[in-house]
């Protein structure tokens, strides 16, 4: 499809005018393919475009170790609709990551080197620390307003990271994060099972929670939980789902559940009533839908452990996590570039 570069360059005017910059993102996941362009917008960004689509590309993974020519197939559709869509406007600066379905696969590099042969999109893999810090970079607004410390969690398709955070007056700082090679389609494919009984979703939650406890004895979070001063704060699909049941949406909205405050006891609730519904009951479930409906238990596998390991008395929930942090970041660096001596 050629180099993307090229096209970006061309266009910068419109009818005569400087058009006003634009910035893209996109983060190709164990599970899903999501891609959005923005322009700056006060201290944050104005979304012109966003997209988003189920891939699977980490399925089968955890049997083999490398990513399926399926799976690949499916995502390479989808990429090749984001780089036409990027086509289509002028772009100053795009931002293309993969994270663990990639970095795990032993097939993943030369998978990515296809995706930029055929779609121009300049698609790298991430490190685990650069991830946590991409979800903390979008996440840094729902921390303001008090407390010392803050354990922020994303629960993703195939791996699921952690951050523990310092508040400072300077804004926050990463002082401690793990990356656990366990996320909604990994467990689901470790179990077997879409943990619909009480046996295997405990199994879960025992087996994710074990994997927890050596970051809780380095940084001592529990303790620090039980002193106060201590936000709780998810980003992933897992926990805008348990927001949306208990505010009891009839359908999602992403502006009722960003900044959401869940106490912890409405959280457990949201967890057993989805566990209740059964896979049918998900698949209808008008937050949740067919095509998600197998990871719900395992996502919220992980998060009663890390809710068992960590009890909080309430999780600040975000939609928002890799995109966002990529588009202020790169939206930043503009800016940065711009104000530099000698700049034309």
């Amino acid at each position: 499809m050629g180099d993307l570069s090229a096209r970006r360059e061309h266009g910068g005017r419109t009818g005569g005018r400087r058009a006003v910059p634009a910035f893209a993102a996109l983060d190709l996941g164990t599970n899903n393919c999501r891609l959005l362009v923005a322009t700056p917008a006060g201290e944050g960004f104005r979304v012109l475009e966003s997209f988003s689509r189920i891939v699977r590309l980490g399925e089968g993974l955890h049997h083999t170790g490398r990513l399926s020519q399926d799976a690949m197939e499916r995502a390479m559709v989808a990429l090749h609709g984001c780089a036409a869509r990027l086509a289509r406007r002028p772009v100053r600066a795009v931002r293309a990551i993969a994270t663990e379905a990639c970095r795990r696969a032993t097939n993943g590099g030369e998978f990515l080197a296809r995706v930029r042969a055929e779609t121009g999109l300049p698609i790298e893999a991430i490190s685990t620390r650069e991830e946590a810090e991409l979800a903390l970079e979008s996440c840094t607004p729902l921390l303001a307003g008090g407390g010392r410390r803050a354990l922020l969690f994303d629960i993703g398709g195939g791996s699921t990271e952690l951050g523990w955070v310092r508040l400072t007056s300077r804004g926050p700082e990463l002082i401690g994060y793990v990356s656990l090679p366990i996320g909604v389609v990994t467990l689901a494919e470790r179990f077997g099972c879409r943990g619909d009984g009480t046996a295997e979703f405990v199994a879960m939650r025992e087996d994710v929670a074990a994997r927890l406890r050596p970051f809780e004895s380095v940084h001592c979070i529990g303790h620090e939980i039980r002193q106060g001063g201590v936000r709780l704060l998810g980003t992933s699909g897992t926990v805008t789902t348990l927001a949306s049941v208990v505010l009891d949406l009839p359908h999602y909205s992403r502006p009722a559940v960003d900044g959401a405050v869940l106490p912890r006891e409405a959280a457990d609730r949201a967890v057993e009533q989805l566990r209740a519904l059964g896979p049918s009951g998900l698949a209808a479930h008008p937050c949740v839908g067919p095509e998600r409906a197998e990871f719900v238990l395992p996502g919220c596998a992980i998060f009663a452990a890390i809710h068992q390991v960590w009890p909080a008395p309430e999780i600040v929930v975000a939609d928002r996590g890799l995109r966002e942090g990529m588009l202020l970041r790169l939206i930043r660096g503009a800016r940065c570039s711009h104000h530099r001596p000698g700049h034309a």
